[in-house]
């Protein structure tokens, strides 16, 4: 069958949780015999070459917290056009244009729209379109009610709720309108079943073929006490990273190392004696190896986090919040952990 894959971001870099899990997706229909065409944008950054299925609709800024006056302009969106900030963010009249070329050009069996961040294309699909699969990442407004339960800034507070209360509505009326729904978890298929009866569960190590494997690199020298690693440019994990500071940090012992890598944390450069921050690190599971302990201080977010997946996998002690396992242990059925390998994080 023809597939048109629409997205956010171009995932095939896989440089977050979020583009690992569709990428996989993309890979498995391929492997089907599906002749997939993926849609979306690019980072101003990333130079790398475009497979020959996938067509750029523009090239802009993804991160807002590197996105200069951008957010500025897209919360302005969102307010015209009632729009969430998430979904103004990822609008554009070039992908507009783009969606109606390739409809007057070709036909297409199925249209998948991934992230309800793009609920509005499904406005621009013609009626030709007769089949419309939804990929739910995550129950995104439980997302925004977490972070609006995680600030004190009354600003923050109002912008989240707003975010909460739109976004519910668009994704919700999506799964409904859709003739499936895909989810990552069985927490979020339930929800999604109460809106269309034909939602799936995808068991995402299993059925999509994320690694979780034993770490290649267990006989590296361990360099520091405690590893942290994330996507700090998605504020829902940021929120972690900064509750770990203010509430955990400080019971630590001062001669405790620890290291935080991935991007989006420069403002822990120098901030505290006993952390270093490394930035993007190219091999996850080399990382991991070097720290004798893993933690992930997770307090908001959906869906699965596939740093927990590669923290089990290491085999190495986690120290983790309740919100980082609420998938992860029963996640992949073929997964035995250690005894004592996990200890719960509460504050």
């Amino acid at each position: 069958m023809k597939i048109l894959y629409l997205t956010t971001v171009i995932p095939s870099s896989r440089r977050t949780g979020g583009e690992i899990a569709s990428q996989n997706f993309i890979d498995a229909l391929e492997q089907s015999g599906h002749d997939v065409l993926v849609f979306g944008y690019q980072r101003l950054s990333d130079v790398k070459q475009l497979k020959r299925n996938e067509i750029i609709v523009g090239k802009r800024h993804i991160e807002s917290h590197k996105s200069q006056f951008y957010p500025l302009l897209w919360m302005g969106n969102s307010f015209l056009k009632k729009y969430p900030y998430s979904a103004a963010k990822y609008y554009s009249s070039n992908y507009v244009k783009t969606i109606r070329k390739i409809f007057n050009q070709n036909t297409y069996d199925i249209v998948i729209i991934d992230h309800a961040q793009i609920y509005w294309i499904a406005d621009l699909l013609p009626d030709k379109v007769k089949k419309i699969i939804f990929i739910a990442h995550n129950i995104e407004h439980e997302i925004y009610i977490s972070q609006y339960q995680n600030t004190h800034n009354h600003l923050a507070k109002y912008i989240y709720q707003r975010e909460a209360h739109l976004i519910k509505a668009y994704e919700d009326n999506l799964a409904r309108i859709a003739s499936q729904v895909w989810t990552l978890t069985s927490d979020d298929s339930k929800y999604f079943c109460g809106l269309n009866l034909n939602t799936k569960v995808f068991d995402l190590p299993s059925s999509l073929h994320c690694s979780v494997e034993p770490l290649q690199h267990q006989t590296s020298s361990k360099k520091f006490d405690i590893g942290i690693i994330g996507s700090w440019t998605w504020n829902a994990n940021m929120l972690g990273l900064k509750w770990f500071f203010q509430k955990v940090y400080p019971y630590l012992p001062e001669n405790l190392s620890i290291h935080v890598a991935g991007k989006g944390a420069e403002w822990l450069s120098g901030e505290y004696e006993n952390v270093h921050y490394c930035g993007f690190v190219p091999d996850v599971q080399e990382f991991m190896a070097q720290a004798k302990a893993i933690a992930i201080p997770s307090v908001a977010g959906g869906g699965i986090q596939i740093k927990t997946l590669d923290a089990i996998a290491s085999g190495l002690p986690i120290v983790a919040t309740p919100v980082a396992l609420r998938e992860s242990l029963n996640i992949h059925p073929r997964l035995k952990l250690p005894n004592n390998q996990i200890n719960l994080l509460t504050f």
